[in-house]
């Protein structure tokens, strides 16, 4: 939980009440979430420039509205409402619990009607909770583009969450992708789909004179003004960030250029969600987790996010039992030598 805005120390342990279930609810004994950029800008306050009152009405002006972060989760059904008739006790499922956040508990509640899902067979509740925030972040934004087979598709920051997904999904859709990040990455987004990787530490690849299909921003460093001459005739920028100016500019840039500029992936469904499931399960889409955190180490998850370099997801365990496998150490070891 944390009580005030501020950095990773701001957040702490507690133990609180077990959420209430309504006659729609299902409420999720939680294994594993994940600690994402959308936590880091819910806690520290630190959103895109000109949205500071905006993000205050979602995530509190002077203290936390919600004081359990945690946008996605990984677990088991507990208990449902009386309605309730999609999910029983026992089902292992996903679930994006979005701008209600949660995930961080060891019970989260989300309801049937929203975007949650059984979870794959072929995953544990720590790699499948990295398809969720990510996965449905780029499906959404994707969607926007309309991919078709051969088209040409850049990803600016490639390595995080949902530049790992955006990677995979348009490779799966036929596209050519390139990858923006640092070299250090370019074997993880090879290895995800990536055709070609530009390092953003030595090069500018707003510079280089190839035209894309799609350019999707997962930074915030390429507004239209930017990513304009890259642009084929009809192609779309993709804003998975964007400060106000951009936001507000987006429709008219739509309406004037002849490109697809936008800033909205759209809000995630179950069957959003059952389809990168079954991605996973086809072994289409892979998991990429960079380190797991126990809960009591929730604090060092979130400084470890605050440094800006995580690879694909920071995972956060809640609780053991099935589907959960080794030990914080053992997964970093093991990832390190992947």
């Amino acid at each position: 939980m944390y009580r005030r805005f501020g950095g990773p120390d701001t957040v702490g342990v507690e133990e609180i009440p077990r959420p209430s279930v309504g006659p729609d609810d299902v409420l999720i004994r939680v294994h594993a979430s994940t600690v994402s950029a959308a936590d880091h800008r819910a806690r520290s306050r630190e959103v895109p420039r000109g949205l500071g009152l905006l993000a205050a009405t979602g995530i509190g002006l002077l203290r936390p509205k919600r004081r359990v972060l945690g946008m996605d989760a990984a677990g088991v059904v507990e208990a449902i409402g009386r309605d309730v008739t999609r999910f029983a006790p026992g089902d292992e499922v996903v679930a994006m619990l979005g701008a209600d956040f949660g995930g961080h508990a060891e019970y989260a509640r989300i309801r049937s009607d929203g975007a949650i899902a059984l979870k794959p067979r072929t995953m544990t509740f720590e790699d499948a909770v990295t398809l969720v925030f990510g996965g449905l972040t780029a499906r959404g934004f994707l969607r926007q583009a309309h991919l078709v087979p051969g088209a040409t598709v850049l990803v600016n920051g490639a390595s995080g969450a949902v530049g790992t997904a955006v990677v995979q999904l348009a490779e799966y859709a036929g596209g050519r992708v390139t990858a923006v990040c640092s070299g250090r990455n370019r074997d993880l987004v090879t290895s995800l789909g990536a055709d070609r990787v530009i390092d953003h530490t030595t090069e500018d690849f707003t510079a280089e004179r190839a035209g894309y299909d799609v350019i999707v921003d997962c930074v915030g460093n390429a507004p239209y003004e930017r990513a304009r001459p890259l642009l084929r005739p009809g192609g779309a920028l993709l804003l998975v960030i964007a400060d106000l100016p951009a936001i507000l500019r987006a429709p008219v840039r739509s309406r004037r250029s002849g490109h697809r500029v936008t800033v909205d992936g759209g809000k995630p469904t179950a069957d959003d969600l059952a389809s990168l499931v079954a991605l996973a399960e086809a072994g289409a889409y892979r998991a990429v987790r960079d380190r797991t955190f126990d809960l009591a180490d929730v604090v060092d998850a979130h400084r470890y996010v605050d440094t800006g370099h995580k690879r694909g997801n920071v995972v956060l365990r809640l609780t053991g039992g099935p589907g959960s496998t080794t030990s914080t150490t053992e997964h970093r070891s093991r990832e390190a030598a992947s």
